[in-house]
C-alpha cells in the first residue's frame, strides 16, 4: 500500500473514495465536511439523512465509519467517520485510529483501490497535527499488514490531502519518522 501527501483540495481528488471528517449527524457542518457537501451537491445530504432515518438513527459513533455514494464529486464513494474530539474528553488514541482503520475496511468493502483522508480530528476537534498524522499513518501501516478476515486489502493508495502547506508539511515529516517515503 503506498502512502503519498498532497496539499491541496480533497473534494478534487481523482480517487476511488475520499474520507468526509464528519460530526455523529451526518448533516454537515464546517471544515472538510462543509467542503464536501457542498461539493458532492445536495444528493449528499439526502443520502446522509437516509441512513439517520434507517441505518443510524442515534448518528454515527466516534471512530466508525459508513459511506455514501460521492456524487457530483469526482471520487465514487465518501466514506465518512467521526473523529474524536479532545475538547469533548475524547482523548483516547485508539478512537482516532479507528477512523482510519474503519474506513479502510469500508473501502476495501467497496472495491475501491485508492482513498484519500483528511486530517481527521486536527483544527475545531482540538487533535494536535501532529498525533493525527502520526495516529493516522500507523493506522494504515498497520491495516495493510492485516485486514480483514487475512485476504489482501484492495486499497493501493493512500492519499493525506492537507488544506495547508504547514499540515503537509507535518505529515510528511511523520511520514518520514514512519519507517521512509511513500509507502
Amino acid at each position: 500500500m503506498r502512502i503519498e501527501i498532497v496539499e491541496g483540495d480533497i473534494t478534487v481528488r481523482p480517487v476511488d473514495a475520499i474520507v468526509n471528517a464528519a460530526n455523529s449527524s451526518l448533516l454537515g457542518g464546517g471544515g472538510v465536511d462543509g467542503a464536501i457537501h457542498r461539493a458532492a451537491g445536495p444528493e449528499l445530504l439526502e443520502a446522509c439523512r437516509e441512513l439517520r432515518a434507517t441505518k443510524l438513527p442515534d448518528g454515527l459513533a466516534v471512530g466508525a465509519a459508513v459511506a455514501t455514494p460521492g456524487f457530483l464529486l469526482p471520487a465514487k464513494w465518501v466514506i465518512h467517520t467521526v473523529g474524536p474530539n479532545r475538547h469533548a474528553g475524547q482523548t483516547n488514541p485508539a478512537l482516532l485510529a479507528s477512523c482510519f482503520t474503519e474506513s479502510l475496511r469500508i473501502a476495501d468493502g467497496l472495491g475501491a483501490r485508492s482513498v484519500a483522508f483528511p486530517a481527521v480530528s486536527a483544527g475545531v476537534y482540538g487533535w494536535d497535527a501532529r498525533k493525527v498524522a502520526q495516529l493516522g499513518i500507523e493506522a494504515v501501516r498497520a491495516y495493510a499488514g492485516r485486514p480483514l478476515e487475512g485476504e489482501k486489502p484492495m486499497v493501493e493508495l493512500v492519499e493525506f490531502v492537507l488544506f495547508s502547506e504547514e499540515t503537509a508539511g507535518i505529515f510528511r515529516q511523520a511520514l518520514e519518522e514512519s519507517g521512509g517515503g511513500p509507502g
